[in-house]
C-alpha cells in the first residue's frame, strides 16, 4: 500500500539514424539506443477517416488476435485536442477502440500473443512518450512564483492518454502477463522514459505513473535495483541542479511502500540512500510540496532500524530552516515522530546539538513554532 500524500530522469543516449530503407507504409519510432521500431502506419479510408472495426464479441475467437492488432494500429493515430471541432468522429473511434482494448485485457478474454504484446507496447510508447511542455514559470518568465500557487498545465489529449495509461496498467497487473516475456518490452529504457514523465505538471498523469511504476516494481523483480537507482538520480538532479520538479511527491510515495518492504539487517545501499538522498531533500525551497511523503519515508527508516535515528536527527539539524518558519514547523513535526522511535543510546549521541536547536526554536517569534 502506498504512503498517503501527493522528473527529469537520467537522459537516454541519442539514437543514431539508420540508413536502412523503410518498407511502404512504415515509419521509424525511436524508443531507445538499442533498437528502432518500425510501426505500421494505420491506413485511412478514401474519405480520410479511420476505419471503424467490429467489436471483439462480434468475431470468432480465432480472429481476435488479428483484430487486436488492427485495433492497436488505429490507436497509433494522434489527434490535435486544442481544436475540439477537428476530426471529432476519428477521435471518438480511437476512444472507443482504446476502451475495447482495456476491456479485452482486463476481462482475460484471451491471452494475447507475444507479437501483439510487443505491438501494444509500441503503441503505448508512441502515445505517452513525448516532450513535456515548459513549466509554467518558464512560460511566464518568473522564477520566484510559489509552485503551490501555480495553475498546473493540463494535458489536452488526456481523454486518449488516460485510456492508454489504463491499458498499460491493466497489462502490467494482469495475471496473464508473463514477466519473462513482458520484460523484453518493458525494459530499462521504457522504465527510464516513464520516469521522465513524472515531471509532467498534470496531476492526473502523475497519479497514473505512480500506480504503474509501483506495480512494475512489484511484478518485475529484475528491475528493482535499477528503478531505485534511477529515482536516486532524479533526486540528486533536483537537489543539486534544478531545484524544480513536479513529481517528487509521487516518487517519494512509491519509495514509502518500497522502504516498508526492506529486509533486515538493512543493506548499506539503503542506508546511503537515506543519508545522501532523502535527508538532503529537506533542503530545496519547495520542500513543503512533498514534505508529508518525505517525512513518512524518513520515519520508516528509523522504525525499521532504530540505530539510524541519530543519523536522521543530525541530518535534520544540518538542514534546519533558519529563515522559513513554516518549514521549521514541518521539520519539528517530523522530528517528533523520529524521536518517538529513537532509543536511549542513539538519543544520547545527538541530544546536545538537538537541545541547542530546540532552545533556539523556543525563542522564535512565530506563534506556531
Amino acid at each position: 500500500m502506498l504512503a498517503q500524500g501527493r522528473s527529469s530522469a537520467p537522459s537516454l543516449p541519442r539514437t543514431s539514424l539508420s540508413t536502412t530503407p523503410l518498407a511502404p507504409g512504415h515509419r521509424k519510432i525511436y524508443l531507445n539506443s538499442s533498437k528502432q521500431l518500425l510501426l505500421p502506419v494505420p491506413r485511412r479510408s478514401p474519405l480520410g477517416t479511420i476505419e471503424n472495426l467490429p467489436a471483439f464479441r462480434d468475431v470468432l475467437a480465432l480472429e481476435r488476435q488479428s483484430l487486436f492488432l488492427r485495433k492497436l494500429k488505429i490507436c497509433c493515430y494522434q489527434f490535435d485536442f486544442s481544436d475540439i471541432l477537428k476530426m471529432p468522429r476519428e477521435k471518438e473511434i480511437k476512444t472507443q477502440t482504446l476502451v475495447e482494448l482495456v476491456d479485452f485485457i482486463q476481462s482475460g478474454s484471451g491471452k494475447i500473443t507475444e507479437a501483439n504484446q510487443e505491438e501494444m507496447i509500441k503503441m503505448i510508447s508512441l502515445n505517452i512518450f513525448r516532450s513535456l511542455p515548459p513549466a509554467s514559470h518558464e512560460n511566464t518568465g518568473s522564477e520566484n512564483i510559489d509552485p503551490e500557487e501555480e495553475d498546473p498545465y493540463l494535458e489536452p489529449s488526456w481523454p486518449h492518454l488516460q485510456l492508454v495509461y489504463e491499458l498499460l496498467l491493466r497489462y502490467v497487473v494482469s495475471s496473464d502477463t508473463d514477466t519473462k516475456v513482458a520484460k523484453r518490452y518493458i525494459d530499462h529504457s521504457f522504465v527510464l522514459r516513464l520516469l521522465d514523465l513524472f515531471d509532467s505538471e498534470d496531476p492526473r498523469e502523475r497519479e497514473y505513473l505512480k500506480t504503474i511504476l509501483h506495480r512494475i516494481y512489484g511484478k518485475f523483480m529484475v528491475h528493482r535495483p535499477f528503478i531505485r537507482k534511477a529515482i536516486n538520480n532524479i533526486f540528486y538532479r533536483f537537489i543539486y541542479e534544478t531545484g524544480r520538479h513536479s513529481g517528487i511527491g509521487e516518487l517519494l510515495e512509491i519509495l514509502g511502500s518500497i522502504i516498508n518492504g526492506f529486509a533486515l539487517p538493512m543493506k548499506e545501499e539503503h542506508k546511503l540512500f537515506l543519508a545522501r538522498a532523502l535527508i538532503p531533500l529537506h533542503k530545496p525551497k519547495p520542500v513543503a510540496m512533498y514534505h508529508q511523503q518525505l517525512s513518512y519515508c524518513v520515519t520508516q527508516f528509523v522504525e525499521k532500524d532504530y540505530k539510524l535515528a541519530d543519523t536522521v536527527i543530525m541530518g535534520l539539524l544540518k538542514y534546519w530552516p533558519v529563515t522559513n518558519s513554516q518549514k521549521e514547523v514541518l521539520v519539528l513535526g517530523e522530528l517528533e515522530e523520529v524521536l518517538e522511535a529513537t532509543h536511549n543510546v542513539e538519543f544520547q549521541r545527538c541530544m546536545v546539538p538537538l537541545f541547542r536547536q530546540i532552545a533556539r526554536s523556543l525563542n522564535s517569534y512565530h506563534f506556531q513554532v
